[in-house]
C-alpha cells in the first residue's frame, strides 16, 4: 500500500515539474503573436533530459518565406535543420515562430540560412548543427545554401569538417514526397 502512494507522489511530483517548466513556453497559449519582422528573441530553449547521449534532432520547415532583398519579390524554401543537442534544445514553436519572421525579411537565400544557423547556435550551443535551404528556383536557378557550426570538440569539429568536404545538394535533406 505505502509503495503505491509513494509511486503516487513521484509522479504528482514530475508532473508539477514538467508543468511548472513548461509555464514560461508560447507552445499552448491560446493566442499567438505572429512578428512582421525578423527576431531571434522569439526563439526559446529547453534542457536536455538526455544531455550524455549522442542523438541528431531534424526539424524540417516545408513553407519558409523570406523577401528578396533587391527586388522585394517572396522567396519559398524548405528549411532542415538538423543538431546533435548538447545541454540545451529549442522549442518547436518558437522555432515556427522566429521562422515565421524572416517572412518580411529582406535577405539573400546564404544569408537567411547562416543566421538562422548562427542564431539557434547561440541559443542552444548544440554540439553540431547545420541548416540547408532548399529554395524554389526563380529565373531558372535553384539556390541550396547550407551553414553548420560545432562546439570545441575534437569529435564534433571533425563531423563538421566532414560534413561540409561531402555536402552535396540533397544528401542531409530528403525528398518532400517521404515528409507525408
Amino acid at each position: 500500500m505505502q509503495k503505491k502512494s509513494m509511486k503516487k507522489v513521484k509522479t504528482t511530483s514530475r508532473q508539477e515539474s514538467r508543468k511548472d517548466e513548461l509555464a514560461n513556453f508560447k507552445l499552448g497559449e491560446a493566442h499567438t503573436d505572429y512578428s512582421t519582422d525578423y527576431t531571434p528573441k522569439l526563439l526559446e530553449a529547453f534542457e536536455n533530459k538526455n544531455p550524455g547521449k549522442f542523438a541528431w534532432t531534424t526539424f524540417i520547415c516545408t513553407e519558409f518565406t523570406s523577401l528578396c532583398p533587391k527586388t522585394g519579390q517572396p522567396d519559398f524554401a524548405k528549411v532542415f535543420i538538423n543538431y546533435i543537442a548538447d545541454k540545451k534544445m529549442v522549442e518547436s514553436k518558437s522555432l515556427k515562430l522566429y521562422l515565421f519572421s524572416f517572412r518580411n525579411h529582406g535577405d539573400f537565400h546564404e544569408d537567411c540560412i547562416q543566421t538562422i544557423c548562427d542564431d539557434l547556435f547561440d541559443l542552444i550551443k548544440p554540439k553540431y548543427i547545420e541548416v540547408i535551404g532548399e529554395f524554389t528556383p526563380r529565373g531558372g536557378i535553384a539556390i541550396f545554401p547550407y551553414a553548420n557550426a560545432a562546439a570545441n570538440d575534437k569529435d564534433f569539429k571533425e563531423l563538421l569538417k566532414n560534413r561540409t568536404m561531402n555536402y552535396a545538394p540533397g544528401k542531409y535533406t530528403m525528398e518532400l514526397s517521404k515528409l507525408y
